[in-house]
Protein backbone atom coordinates (compact mmCIF):
# COMPACT_ATOMS: atom_id res chain seq x y z
CA UNK A 1 0.00 0.00 0.00
CA UNK A 2 0.98 3.46 -0.89
CA UNK A 3 0.43 7.24 0.10
CA UNK A 4 1.73 10.69 -1.15
CA UNK A 5 0.95 13.31 1.28
CA UNK A 6 0.62 16.67 0.75
CA UNK A 7 2.99 19.75 2.11
CA UNK A 8 2.06 19.86 5.96
CA UNK A 9 2.70 24.08 6.06
CA UNK A 10 -1.08 24.18 5.96
CA UNK A 11 -3.28 21.00 7.43
CA UNK A 12 -3.74 18.62 4.66
CA UNK A 13 -7.63 19.11 5.13
CA UNK A 14 -6.84 22.21 3.43
CA UNK A 15 -7.99 20.90 -0.30
CA UNK A 16 -10.48 24.02 -1.29
CA UNK A 17 -7.49 25.11 -3.73
CA UNK A 18 -8.43 22.73 -5.59
CA UNK A 19 -12.24 23.16 -6.20
CA UNK A 20 -11.60 26.98 -6.72
CA UNK A 21 -9.58 29.84 -7.16
CA UNK A 22 -10.14 33.33 -6.10
CA UNK A 23 -8.73 34.84 -9.40
CA UNK A 24 -9.74 31.73 -11.81
CA UNK A 25 -12.78 30.63 -10.50
CA UNK A 26 -14.19 26.98 -10.36
CA UNK A 27 -11.64 24.04 -11.13
CA UNK A 28 -12.70 21.66 -13.94
CA UNK A 29 -13.45 19.12 -11.46
CA UNK A 30 -15.88 21.60 -9.83
CA UNK A 31 -17.55 22.43 -12.74
CA UNK A 32 -18.49 19.01 -13.58
CA UNK A 33 -20.03 18.80 -9.88
CA UNK A 34 -21.81 21.72 -11.34
CA UNK A 35 -23.33 20.00 -14.47
CA UNK A 36 -24.34 16.62 -12.24
CA UNK A 37 -25.95 18.64 -9.73
CA UNK A 38 -27.65 20.94 -12.00
CA UNK A 39 -28.93 18.13 -13.78
CA UNK A 40 -30.64 16.79 -11.33
CA UNK A 41 -31.88 19.80 -9.47
CA UNK A 42 -33.79 21.30 -12.87
CA UNK A 43 -35.17 18.03 -14.19
CA UNK A 44 -36.43 17.80 -10.35
CA UNK A 45 -38.09 20.94 -11.67
CA UNK A 46 -39.67 19.57 -14.77
CA UNK A 47 -36.43 21.36 -16.93
CA UNK A 48 -34.89 18.77 -19.29
CA UNK A 49 -33.91 20.90 -21.98
CA UNK A 50 -32.42 24.20 -22.61
CA UNK A 51 -34.47 27.18 -23.26
CA UNK A 52 -34.34 29.03 -26.57
CA UNK A 53 -35.42 32.46 -28.31
CA UNK A 54 -36.71 35.24 -26.44
CA UNK A 55 -40.85 35.81 -26.78
CA UNK A 56 -40.85 38.93 -23.90
CA UNK A 57 -38.09 40.37 -22.18
CA UNK A 58 -38.26 41.03 -18.01
CA UNK A 59 -35.54 42.00 -15.62
CA UNK A 60 -35.43 40.82 -11.81
CA UNK A 61 -33.14 41.32 -9.37
CA UNK A 62 -32.12 38.56 -6.14
CA UNK A 63 -32.25 40.78 -2.80
CA UNK A 64 -30.64 39.43 0.42
CA UNK A 65 -33.58 39.12 2.88
CA UNK A 66 -30.60 38.55 5.61
CA UNK A 67 -26.90 38.79 6.72
CA UNK A 68 -24.29 36.23 5.35
CA UNK A 69 -21.67 35.06 2.91
CA UNK A 70 -23.24 34.39 -0.65
CA UNK A 71 -21.50 30.98 -2.64
CA UNK A 72 -23.24 29.35 -5.27
CA UNK A 73 -23.05 32.15 -8.21
CA UNK A 74 -20.25 30.51 -9.97
CA UNK A 75 -22.66 27.68 -10.53
CA UNK A 76 -25.71 30.09 -11.27
CA UNK A 77 -23.87 31.51 -14.29
CA UNK A 78 -22.77 28.07 -15.08
CA UNK A 79 -26.40 27.01 -15.31
CA UNK A 80 -27.39 29.88 -17.11
CA UNK A 81 -25.22 29.76 -19.86
CA UNK A 82 -25.66 26.12 -20.42
CA UNK A 83 -29.38 25.93 -19.87
CA UNK A 84 -30.63 29.53 -19.87
CA UNK A 85 -28.45 31.42 -22.58
CA UNK A 86 -31.02 33.86 -23.56
CA UNK A 87 -30.97 35.36 -19.68
CA UNK A 88 -27.99 37.84 -19.21
CA UNK A 89 -26.23 38.23 -15.17
CA UNK A 90 -24.98 41.37 -13.64
CA UNK A 91 -23.49 40.74 -9.92
CA UNK A 92 -23.43 43.16 -7.28
CA UNK A 93 -21.40 40.89 -5.51
CA UNK A 94 -19.50 37.42 -5.92
CA UNK A 95 -18.64 34.30 -3.88
CA UNK A 96 -17.47 34.36 -0.65
CA UNK A 97 -18.38 37.85 -0.20
CA UNK A 98 -20.10 39.21 3.08
CA UNK A 99 -23.59 40.73 2.10
CA UNK A 100 -26.26 42.21 4.51
CA UNK A 101 -29.98 42.15 4.63
CA UNK A 102 -31.86 44.28 1.80
CA UNK A 103 -28.39 43.88 -0.55
CA UNK A 104 -29.06 43.46 -4.29
CA UNK A 105 -27.23 40.45 -4.89
CA UNK A 106 -27.59 40.37 -8.63
CA UNK A 107 -29.80 41.79 -11.76
CA UNK A 108 -31.07 39.16 -14.72
CA UNK A 109 -32.75 40.37 -17.79
CA UNK A 110 -34.08 37.82 -20.50
CA UNK A 111 -36.65 36.02 -22.07
CA UNK A 112 -39.98 36.23 -19.58
CA UNK A 113 -40.21 31.77 -19.80
CA UNK A 114 -37.15 31.32 -19.15
CA UNK A 115 -36.31 33.60 -16.35
CA UNK A 116 -39.35 32.78 -14.40
CA UNK A 117 -38.85 28.71 -14.72
CA UNK A 118 -35.22 29.78 -13.29
CA UNK A 119 -36.09 31.35 -10.50
CA UNK A 120 -36.76 28.88 -8.26
CA UNK A 121 -33.30 27.02 -8.97
CA UNK A 122 -31.29 29.53 -8.77
CA UNK A 123 -32.80 30.68 -5.51
CA UNK A 124 -32.40 26.83 -4.39
CA UNK A 125 -29.11 26.95 -5.14
CA UNK A 126 -27.56 30.40 -3.93
CA UNK A 127 -29.82 30.00 -0.96
CA UNK A 128 -28.12 26.78 -0.18
CA UNK A 129 -24.88 27.22 -0.88
CA UNK A 130 -24.68 30.77 0.62
CA UNK A 131 -26.74 28.86 4.09
CA UNK A 132 -23.45 26.74 4.29
CA UNK A 133 -20.84 29.00 4.04
CA UNK A 134 -22.66 31.74 6.19
CA UNK A 135 -22.54 28.38 8.91
CA UNK A 136 -18.89 27.60 7.90
CA UNK A 137 -17.72 31.61 8.36
CA UNK A 138 -19.60 31.11 12.26
CA UNK A 139 -17.73 28.15 13.11
CA UNK A 140 -14.41 29.77 11.08
CA UNK A 141 -14.62 32.46 13.07
CA UNK A 142 -13.84 31.32 15.95
CA UNK A 143 -11.58 28.46 15.19
CA UNK A 144 -9.71 29.88 11.96
CA UNK A 145 -7.64 27.10 10.56
CA UNK A 146 -9.52 23.91 12.03
CA UNK A 147 -12.73 23.73 11.43
CA UNK A 148 -13.06 21.06 8.37
CA UNK A 149 -15.94 19.37 6.90
CA UNK A 150 -16.46 15.62 6.55
CA UNK A 151 -17.94 13.79 3.52
CA UNK A 152 -21.43 13.24 5.13
CA UNK A 153 -22.67 16.10 2.42
CA UNK A 154 -25.76 17.15 0.86
CA UNK A 155 -24.59 18.13 -2.41
CA UNK A 156 -21.31 16.37 -2.28
CA UNK A 157 -18.28 18.64 -3.84
CA UNK A 158 -20.95 21.29 -3.63
CA UNK A 159 -21.20 21.81 -0.17
CA UNK A 160 -17.44 21.35 0.31
CA UNK A 161 -17.05 24.35 -2.14
CA UNK A 162 -19.40 26.06 -0.05
CA UNK A 163 -17.50 25.41 3.51
CA UNK A 164 -14.04 26.96 2.04
CA UNK A 165 -15.59 30.07 0.88
CA UNK A 166 -16.70 30.17 4.49
CA UNK A 167 -13.28 30.25 5.51
CA UNK A 168 -13.22 26.12 6.56
CA UNK A 169 -11.43 23.62 5.39
CA UNK A 170 -12.69 20.82 2.79
CA UNK A 171 -11.47 17.90 4.20
CA UNK A 172 -10.32 14.81 1.75
CA UNK A 173 -12.95 15.84 -1.47
CA UNK A 174 -14.00 12.32 -2.23
CA UNK A 175 -12.44 8.88 -1.06
CA UNK A 176 -9.86 8.51 -3.13
CA UNK A 177 -8.43 12.41 -2.41
CA UNK A 178 -6.58 11.13 0.97
CA UNK A 179 -6.80 7.17 2.53
CA UNK A 180 -8.71 7.08 5.87
CA UNK A 181 -8.42 4.29 7.69
CA UNK A 182 -10.60 3.25 9.90
CA UNK A 183 -12.44 0.63 12.18
CA UNK A 184 -13.97 -1.93 9.35
CA UNK A 185 -11.16 -0.81 6.83
CA UNK A 186 -9.09 -2.91 9.00
CA UNK A 187 -11.25 -5.08 10.03
CA UNK A 188 -11.30 -6.15 6.15
CA UNK A 189 -7.84 -6.27 5.58
CA UNK A 190 -6.91 -7.84 8.65
CA UNK A 191 -9.36 -10.49 9.84
CA UNK A 192 -6.96 -12.71 11.07
CA UNK A 193 -5.47 -10.18 13.71
CA UNK A 194 -7.18 -9.83 16.97
CA UNK A 195 -7.66 -6.45 18.41
CA UNK A 196 -7.87 -3.01 16.30
CA UNK A 197 -4.78 -1.80 17.92
CA UNK A 198 -2.90 -4.54 16.51
CA UNK A 199 -4.29 -3.78 13.31
CA UNK A 200 -3.22 -0.57 13.23
CA UNK A 201 0.26 -1.03 14.16
CA UNK A 202 0.71 -3.79 11.40
CA UNK A 203 -1.09 -1.42 8.93
CA UNK A 204 1.24 1.36 9.76
CA UNK A 205 4.05 -0.75 9.33
CA UNK A 206 3.34 -2.16 6.26
CA UNK A 207 2.10 0.94 4.59
CA UNK A 208 4.43 2.23 1.82
CA UNK A 209 5.06 6.19 1.24
CA UNK A 210 3.71 6.92 -2.24
CA UNK A 211 0.24 7.16 -4.22
CA UNK A 212 -2.30 7.14 -1.91
CA UNK A 213 -3.25 10.87 -1.94
CA UNK A 214 -2.68 14.03 0.37
CA UNK A 215 -2.48 13.03 3.60
CA UNK A 216 -2.98 9.18 5.30
CA UNK A 217 -5.28 9.69 8.06
CA UNK A 218 -6.70 6.71 10.86
CA UNK A 219 -9.39 6.47 13.39
CA UNK A 220 -8.49 5.41 16.51
CA UNK A 221 -11.07 4.87 19.53
CA UNK A 222 -9.12 4.62 22.67
CA UNK A 223 -5.93 6.64 24.05
CA UNK A 224 -4.17 3.20 23.85
CA UNK A 225 -4.81 2.82 19.87
CA UNK A 226 -3.73 6.74 19.62
CA UNK A 227 -0.71 6.36 21.21
CA UNK A 228 0.43 2.59 19.73
CA UNK A 229 -0.53 4.48 16.05
CA UNK A 230 1.38 7.45 17.19
CA UNK A 231 4.31 5.24 18.00
CA UNK A 232 4.36 2.77 14.85
CA UNK A 233 4.54 5.95 12.87
CA UNK A 234 7.65 7.77 14.78
CA UNK A 235 9.50 4.40 13.93
CA UNK A 236 8.95 4.29 10.62
CA UNK A 237 9.73 8.00 10.34
CA UNK A 238 13.14 6.78 11.52
CA UNK A 239 13.16 4.20 8.33
CA UNK A 240 11.52 6.55 6.05
CA UNK A 241 11.29 9.78 4.70
CA UNK A 242 7.22 10.53 5.25
CA UNK A 243 4.95 13.15 6.86
CA UNK A 244 3.16 13.22 10.26
CA UNK A 245 0.13 10.59 9.80
CA UNK A 246 -3.18 12.13 11.31
CA UNK A 247 -4.83 10.23 13.92
CA UNK A 248 -8.45 11.00 14.38
CA UNK A 249 -9.66 10.79 17.71
CA UNK A 250 -13.47 9.47 17.03
CA UNK A 251 -15.69 10.11 19.81
CA UNK A 252 -13.45 11.60 22.35
CA UNK A 253 -14.92 14.89 24.56
CA UNK A 254 -11.59 17.48 24.87
CA UNK A 255 -10.98 16.22 28.39
CA UNK A 256 -9.78 12.93 26.69
CA UNK A 257 -8.08 14.64 23.92
CA UNK A 258 -6.62 17.05 26.11
CA UNK A 259 -4.90 13.96 27.93
CA UNK A 260 -3.91 11.96 24.75
CA UNK A 261 -2.36 15.36 23.26
CA UNK A 262 -0.03 15.72 26.72
CA UNK A 263 0.80 12.37 26.70
CA UNK A 264 2.07 12.17 23.22
CA UNK A 265 4.05 15.96 24.27
CA UNK A 266 5.57 14.08 26.98
CA UNK A 267 6.41 10.77 25.02
CA UNK A 268 8.50 12.56 22.09
CA UNK A 269 5.54 11.84 19.71
CA UNK A 270 3.77 14.96 19.01
CA UNK A 271 5.49 15.89 15.95
CA UNK A 272 4.78 12.72 14.06
CA UNK A 273 1.22 12.89 14.12
CA UNK A 274 -1.70 15.53 13.37
CA UNK A 275 -4.66 15.43 15.58
CA UNK A 276 -7.93 15.54 14.63
CA UNK A 277 -11.43 15.21 16.46
CA UNK A 278 -14.53 14.02 15.58
CA UNK A 279 -17.68 13.88 16.64
CA UNK A 280 -19.80 16.14 19.57
CA UNK A 281 -18.26 18.86 18.61
CA UNK A 282 -20.84 21.99 18.62
CA UNK A 283 -20.30 25.78 18.10
CA UNK A 284 -21.41 26.39 21.71
CA UNK A 285 -18.29 24.28 23.14
CA UNK A 286 -15.78 25.43 20.81
CA UNK A 287 -13.66 27.20 23.10
CA UNK A 288 -13.69 23.45 25.32
CA UNK A 289 -12.03 22.16 21.88
CA UNK A 290 -9.46 24.72 20.65
CA UNK A 291 -7.76 24.49 24.23
CA UNK A 292 -6.99 20.91 24.02
CA UNK A 293 -4.05 20.31 22.34
CA UNK A 294 -5.70 19.63 18.63
CA UNK A 295 -4.82 20.37 14.70
CA UNK A 296 -8.06 20.09 13.22
CA UNK A 297 -11.83 19.74 14.36
CA UNK A 298 -14.09 18.14 11.83
CA UNK A 299 -18.07 17.72 11.72
CA UNK A 300 -20.95 17.80 9.53
CA UNK A 301 -22.95 20.33 11.51
CA UNK A 302 -21.80 23.07 9.36
CA UNK A 303 -23.00 21.98 6.01
CA UNK A 304 -25.35 19.40 7.21
CA UNK A 305 -28.81 20.54 8.47
CA UNK A 306 -28.06 24.18 8.10
CA UNK A 307 -30.82 26.81 7.03
CA UNK A 308 -30.81 28.14 4.01
CA UNK A 309 -29.45 31.93 3.66
CA UNK A 310 -32.68 33.57 2.71
CA UNK A 311 -33.16 35.46 -0.56
CA UNK A 312 -35.93 36.37 -2.92
CA UNK A 313 -35.97 37.60 -6.48
CA UNK A 314 -38.53 40.09 -7.81
CA UNK A 315 -39.20 41.41 -10.92
CA UNK A 316 -38.59 45.00 -11.69
CA UNK A 317 -42.29 46.80 -12.39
Amino acid sequence: MAINMADKNKPPHDRGHILWDASEGPSRILISSFDRWSSAILADDSIDMPFMGVESEIEAKIIAKESGIIAGCAMVEHVIQIWAGNLQISWSCGDGRSISGGDEIAQIRGDKTALLSMERPILNILGQLSGIATEAKKWSSKAPGQIACTRKTIWGLLDKWAVHLGGGLTHRLNKKDALMMKENDLATIYPDIEGNGARIAKFLSDVEISGYGAFLEIEVRSEKEAIMAAFAWSEKRMKEACDPIVIMLDNFNPERCKSVADELVEMGLRSHVILEASGGILLENIEDWRECGLDVLSTSTINRGTSPLDLTMLVSE
